[in-house]
């Protein structure tokens, strides 16, 4: 049975507002050490608005409830290629590096898969991780595995009812011409898994991709992509599409810039309702620096 933590409530002051939520935390449990303060954080302990969250700089509103949890912080995974950002009775969100695959294949057995499931044996617990939905290889950013056959079932069967908000931040090669819009192609893979984009209505899957310019420059231009649909490969089809590849995309145009040394996406904001508790859950990752850095003003 999944069990709520206790919480004690805060209420932001008018004169806190701005305050980012790490130091307050630290001032509304008496001074307790920004180390103490992160854990809390990193290991769900923490909720804003009734919504829990990671986001150490969140900046506070005047009347926003802060909740903190009364339990100790649960133990963080150490994993070069695989960060533990939440786990529960349920489900485990993290936040993985590039290089490493989501689920094995019969010809590479590393994945974030086996990280999990190796931890959950190393702390006694009888559950595994499901795989849920995947990000490619080398796409870094957030995920979400189930570790019962109940979560994995409602997740799998009510995905695009359970996610509100799922969003990407990729660094692509030269400067957009509009600072928003869609792009919306029907989908198909030929024989060599070449994923293409087709216009014609019905032929292959729907596909359809928001995007928001974030900041450029002659070179580069740092988007914000929001999902309608989860196709294979999506993303990296339609910014080709666009004119604009993702930058060290070796296998859809942006080989040949590639000031990262990495495919440059990265899946950085994670929103969904639990689905055993319903509980709102809000995850958030910074943009990568070197994508910011990639642009010169």
């Amino acid at each position: 049975m999944y069990s709520k933590p206790q919480y004690t409530s805060f209420t932001v002051a008018c004169g806190e507002a701005g305050t980012p939520l790490l130091p307050y935390i630290m001032k509304c449990l008496h001074g307790i050490s920004r180390t103490k303060a992160k854990a809390l954080l990193t290991g769900n302990g923490v909720r804003v608005d009734g919504q829990i969250t990671t986001q150490h700089d969140l900046t506070l509103q005047a009347n926003q409830r802060v909740e903190i949890s009364k339990r100790k912080p649960q133990a963080v995974l150490k994993n070069r290629f695989v960060r533990l950002v939440y786990e529960d009775n349920h489900l485990m969100v993290i936040e993985k590096r590039p290089g490493i695959l989501s689920m094995g294949t019969p010809h590479h057995s590393f994945c974030v898969k086996t990280v999990l499931d190796n931890y959950l044996q190393e702390s006694h617990s009888k559950r595994t991780a499901h795989v849920v939905h995947r990000l490619d290889r080398d796409t870094s950013g957030l995920m979400v595995y189930a570790k019962s056959m109940e979560a994995e079932r409602i997740m799998e069967e009510h995905w695009h009812e359970i996610v509100s908000d799922r969003r990407y931040v990729a660094l692509v090669s030269g400067r957009l011409e509009k600072k928003n819009g869609s792009v919306e192609s029907w989908l198909k893979e030929n024989k060599a898994f070449f994923t293409y984009s087709s216009h014609t209505p019905g032929d292959g899957k729907y596909a359809l991709t928001h995007y928001r310019l974030l900041r450029a420059d002659d070179s580069h231009s740092l988007v914000e992509l929001r999902l309608e649909t989860g196709r294979k490969n999506q993303i990296r089809v339609h910014m080709q599409d666009l004119g604009h590849p993702v930058c060290g995309d070796e296998k859809y145009g942006g080989a040949e810039d590639n000031p990262c040394h990495r495919l440059c996406l990265h899946a950085y904001r994670l929103y969904f309702r639990h689905p055993i508790t319903g509980e709102p859950m809000r995850f958030d990752t910074p943009i990568p620096q070197a994508f910011k850095d990639a642009i010169t003003h």
